[in-house]
């Protein structure tokens, strides 16, 4: 399903494989020979999404470009099923497996691998060639690349990133609080706001690269 949001339109490379049932929403660029899988998602809801050369988006996949952190992939990248990748920059080479998860701002250098279920979290540097173990989380920059266990120590590096005022644009609340009441209403707002004029589009009119 291609789908037109804000004015933008998938712009897909003739050489590209696009599953019949993967959704590209909005300024959603794809490469040649880069295949897109069953279920993939990728959506450029306030900031585009850039795909490179002869990368595999694997099914189920979710990839998300948002307002001041645009996605963007370099060539020869596996993104596994389950990913979830939101405003990062993932370069040449990246092995991302099944269930990683790659968080707002972050970076990961060339040839680097997250495995299985691992998290890069916000705004966090992951050097070229560095692994994520199964599970482990990468946090802060340069990273960290701590096992789950350790949460204390995770903690102290990504508290100071300040992720809901990164992401929400709030400060962190005092303990014992939440900032989901204040926060969840506006987010869906504007969610409905940038989609209200979404159109989906019928496969001739996908637009391709030289077309």
């Amino acid at each position: 399903m291609l789908i037109e949001h804000l004015g933008k339109r998938p712009v897909i490379h003739p050489g590209a494989r696009v599953a019949p049932n993967a959704t590209l929403c909005g300024d959603v660029t794809v490469g040649p020979g880069t295949s897109i899988g069953f279920g993939a998602v990728l959506t450029a809801e306030s900031g585009p999404i850039v795909v490179g050369a002869h990368c595999v988006i694997m099914d189920t996949a979710v990839l998300r470009g948002v307002r001041g952190m645009p996605l963007t992939i370099g060539d020869h990248v596996l993104v596994g099923p389950r990913a979830s990748l939101t405003g990062c920059t993932i370069e040449d080479e990246v092995f991302l497996a099944t269930g990683a998860t790659v968080f707002n701002g972050a970076r990961i250098g060339r040839g680097a691998e997250v495995r299985i279920n691992g998290v890069v979290h916000l705004r966090t540097v992951l050097p070229a060639g560095a692994t994520v173990p199964i599970g482990w989380i990468a946090v802060g920059d340069p990273a960290s690349i701590l096992p789950p266990h350790e949460h204390d120590r995770i903690w102290a590096v990504q508290k100071p990133l300040e992720f809901p005022k990164y992401v929400f644009g709030v400060e962190r609340p005092l303990e014992g609080s939440t900032i989901m009441p204040t926060v969840m209403p506006r987010y869906a707002r504007a969610l409905a706001a940038w989609h209200a004029e979404d159109r989906e589009l019928p496969p001739e009119e996908g637009a391709a690269d030289g077309e």
